[in-house]
């Protein structure tokens, strides 16, 4: 039986380099945008379900998130229209620090913060350490819908900063040690601080790290 024909496929001669990626260029006006996400809202523009998105709160084209922050979460998000910005903020290899105030259920006693700030062990493996503090309850905007408590377990708040970008990453952390998430907000990346702004609302930045 003959040999079927072979696919006429360019061949690279032996020690030529494969051709380099030609980096993009960055746009003409660079920007970059905070906004303050809302809970219950999807760190993207589109939604076939019609579920609330980044598109009913940010009205600029070109726009698009560096990093990601869960439906179930709230705060801090940027968004730029430049690839290069968006990688120094979003590429864990940048170690840029993001500071969450996490509602628990329970009270965190020594141990457990130990085990936050050492590492914890997840299905993916051991975390990088964490700073973490209890912190006294924040003065945050209303949830809407608000916080299901159980009345007979207290709550805390705790002061996470991680260096990572895993899913849902502080969530599985402090479920990890004992203390599930209730309410979980970003407030800060980096040099950029919710500094006050409401949520639902955006504000310009300097687009530069």
């Amino acid at each position: 039986m003959p040999r079927p024909p072979r696919p006429n496929v360019p061949h690279r001669p032996a020690g030529k380099p494969a051709p380099r990626r030609v980096a993009k260029a960055p746009p003409a006006e660079p920007r970059l945008l905070m906004l303050n996400k809302p809970f219950d809202v999807l760190t993207q523009f589109n939604d076939e379900q019609g579920r609330a998105t980044l598109k009913d709160f940010v009205a600029v084209p070109g726009v698009y998130p560096a990093g990601r922050l869960d439906r179930d979460s709230e705060g801090l998000l940027l968004l730029t229209n430049d690839g290069r910005l968006q990688a120094q903020i979003a590429d864990p290899k940048h170690k840029l620090a993001k500071t969450y105030w996490v509602q628990v259920e329970g009270e965190p006693n020594a141990e457990q913060l130990r085990q936050l700030r050492e590492g914890v062990q997840l299905n993916d493996g051991p975390t990088l350490p964490a700073e973490a503090r209890l912190l006294e309850e924040p003065q945050l905007w209303e949830r809407n819908p608000p916080v299901r408590f159980r009345k007979s377990v207290p709550t805390a708040w705790l002061e996470l900063v991680i260096r990572e970008g895993r899913n849902r990453q502080v969530r599985r952390m402090t479920a990890a040690v004992g203390l599930p998430t209730l309410r979980l907000v970003r407030v800060r990346i980096g040099p950029w601080s919710l500094d006050g702004l409401p949520p639902g609302q955006w504000r310009e930045l300097p687009p530069q790290l």
